[in-house]
């Protein structure tokens, strides 16, 4: 079975999608390609989100906030929006809805709730993956 592309999409793609990307890498990479955008990407990941990602062992280094450029249906395996608005061009069962609210602007405290809140999300999705994988 390949890997699933999953797309994690944010507004900024600055804070939680950035984390989503680093942590489905970091666990899942066995069971999906992660790839991260946002609606109106930000300039840059928030000094906060790399230093609330730092804390788990999980550098940032490398990614960038970019656009959300097609999601055609065929790009992707899942889309999960964390945006908190619609997406066109993707319907179920190829898109997921996280509600996970935004940390932009937050104190360090906020990024880490958040942070670990899309922990426990990204894992219980690979595990998901992992039980597809296996036929469980």
């Amino acid at each position: 079975m390949k890997k699933k592309r999953v797309l994690f999409v944010c507004v900024g793609n600055a804070c939680r999608s950035q984390m989503a990307e680093a942590f489905a890498r970091k666990y899942g990479s066995d069971v999906l390609e992660a790839s991260s955008a946002g609606l109106s990407p930000g300039i840059d990941i928030p000094p906060e989100t790399h230093d609330v990602m730092l804390e788990k062992g999980i550098s940032l280094r490398g990614q960038f906030s970019k656009p959300v450029l097609s999601l055609d249906e065929n790009r992707f395996d899942l889309v999960v929006n964390m945006s908190g608005y619609p997406l066109s061009g993707v319907s179920p069962p190829r898109l997921r809805e996280w509600a996970v609210r935004d940390p932009y602007g937050g104190k360090d405290a906020v990024h880490r709730e958040v942070r670990d809140e899309i922990e426990r999300l990204v894992m219980g999705l690979i595990l998901e993956l992992r039980r597809e994988r296996s036929g469980n």
